[in-house]
């Protein structure tokens, strides 16, 4: 059994969680996706894996996903996957200049925060994904080939 949690907020995350759901459905495995808004944190349930999914806001996972990772009543030895959805790196718009990987680094700590609260609890990380959203607008849309990046973050889980 593998539960996906994901606290999307515009339904990037929610597309990514189904389509992991599709995936890993046609691949004989049995799961259950939840918005974390729709569940309490102490009622999550035994699994054989868990993935967890953020947007990010300000360089992190949005207050509420890191809430319920805190409140989670996660048994210690469980295994985990987590991905996140963050902006594509755009041009400044005053410079024209496009922020190096690095800068972008600094940007994107959502997994590496989630990471730490999931690995002081005695989870086991078994993989990690990084989906881009459009970076024009705060409600963009998933990069063109985000469902083979899905593709790719469901084999490496399963593997």
């Amino acid at each position: 059994m593998i539960e996906i949690y994901h606290a999307s907020k515009f339904g990037n995350g929610a597309m990514v969680a189904e389509e992991l759901r599709r995936i890993m459905e046609a691949k004989g495995q049995q799961v259950n996706v939840h918005h974390i808004d729709e569940v309490r944190a102490r009622d999550v349930p035994p699994a054989d894996l868990y993935i967890f999914g953020s947007p990010t806001r300000f360089g992190g996972p949005i207050g509420s996903m890191k809430r319920f990772l805190k409140k989670a009543a996660l048994p210690p030895g469980s295994r985990y996957a987590v991905f996140a959805t963050h902006g594509a790196a755009v041009p400044d718009k005053k410079t024209g200049r496009v922020p190096t990987d690095e800068e972008m680094a600094r940007l994107r700590r959502t997994m590496p925060i989630m990471d730490e609260i999931l690995a002081g609890k005695g989870l086991t990380k078994v993989a990690e994904h990084m989906f881009l959203v459009s970076g024009d607008q705060m409600k963009g849309r998933l990069l063109d080939g985000w469902q083979e990046e899905a593709e790719k973050f469901a084999d490496a889980i399963l593997a």
